[in-house]
């Protein structure tokens, strides 16, 4: 399996700390204490910041070697969190339905083909509790370059993904961090509460 595969080394978006833009938001008090769900989380970085910061934690990946990985950086942190092996777009299947106050997405969305999208924006809301946040990270449409992958985004196909179910409260600018080009990939951060 692709995603599995890309684990037995150290793909270049698995940096050994959090994202800047999801620091930020618990130093806001955007991110606040709760039931948090990271999706795509591979090795845990930023679901073991939720914990660290009074959040009741879970993980999950499509990718067995990730979802390892981060549950030996969780142990060795002294840090408690869920992590779960599974699928996104059937999360009906691991979560109840309202199970989350937080759900948030580090470089996931931007993965999803076309027809993927509507039914990842349903899996999303259908675990998020009503008035849950959803805080998702992926790479803008500003970032340049020659590769077909990640796909690079709009704030139209992010607006019409998630509209009918989320009320948008804000797409702004800001950067992903990678291990090539650290601090300085374009990115879009969506804040969004479920309707």
């Amino acid at each position: 399996m692709f995603w599995n595969d890309v684990y037995k080394g150290t793909p270049p978006w698995d940096v050994d700390h959090p994202q800047p833009a999801f620091q930020a938001l618990i130093q806001s008090g955007e991110i606040k204490p709760g039931r948090a769900l990271d999706i795509g989380c591979g090795r845990g970085e930023n679901a073991i910041m939720l914990a660290m910061n009074g959040c009741n934690a879970t993980g999950i990946d499509l990718a067995e070697n990730a979802i390892s990985g981060a549950e030996v950086k969780a142990m060795e942190r002294h840090v408690k969190v869920n992590f779960v092996v599974g699928n996104v777009l059937q999360m009906d299947r691991l979560f109840t339905e309202g199970e989350f106050d937080i759900v948030i997405d580090s470089g996931l969305f931007h993965v999803m083909t076309d027809e993927e999208r509507p039914v990842f924006a349903r899996q999303v809301h259908r675990v998020l509790k009503d008035e849950g946040k959803y805080f998702m990270l992926c790479f803008s449409d500003k970032e340049p370059g020659e590769y077909e992958l990640p796909r690079r985004v709009s704030k139209a196909e992010i607006e019409s993904t998630f509209s009918s179910l989320f009320n948008i409260i804000y797409i702004k600018d800001t950067v992903f961090d990678s291990l090539l080009s650290p601090s300085s990939r374009k990115a879009y951060l969506l804040s969004a509460v479920r309707n």
